[in-house]
């Protein structure tokens, strides 16, 4: 517990684990670690705006492809693309799996819900160029809210499966 407002202090104060690479290289050269899934974005998008100037999430990855590591990421931001080299390699070895949060497809309704969050066209395209670089793909489709978005349920599934996703979750 940091003592944040529920509203923009965890947008505005930031904390970025800059060694989080090295961290995870001596954890994961430890003899007695066992090696499991890990799963970036469980808690907190892995590719948040501060993403782009830290690199800390590529780092990460680059760490995992070298130790042979699997990983599975969930995230709503189209900055994943930047890393779909290191990804692709990963899901050639059966390493990495993406899941993309798709709320709705309705851009009124995202701005609203999501404000900050890539637009619901941008997070399609990213299906599509990680399900063309042989990244398994599943969407996300969540929260879903009663006479909000749940009637877009099949629409965001049908986008979601033409882009190449092919699990879906909520």
């Amino acid at each position: 517990f940091l003592g944040h407002s529920a509203g923009l202090d965890f947008e505005t104060q930031l904390y970025a684990k800059t060694n989080a690479a090295e961290l995870l290289e001596k954890e994961l050269a430890h003899p007695r670690y066992e090696p499991r899934t890990i799963a970036l974005g469980a808690v907190t998008d892995p590719y948040q705006p501060i993403e782009r100037e830290y690199r800390i999430s590529r780092s990460i990855l680059e760490v995992l492809e070298r130790t042979g590591h699997p990983v599975g990421i969930v995230t709503k931001s189209a900055l994943i693309v930047r890393d779909i080299d290191i990804l692709s390699r990963m899901a050639a070895r059966g390493l990495a799996k993406v899941a993309i949060s798709v709320t709705t497809l309705d851009r009124a309704i995202a701005r609203k819900m999501e404000p900050r969050a890539a637009t619901p066209p941008k997070r399609i395209e990213a299906i599509r160029a990680l399900s063309s670089a042989g990244v398994p793909v599943t969407v996300m489709m969540a929260p879903i809210v009663p006479a909000i978005n749940d009637q877009e349920i099949e629409q965001v599934l049908q986008a979601a499966y033409d882009a190449g996703a092919r699990e879906a979750g909520y």
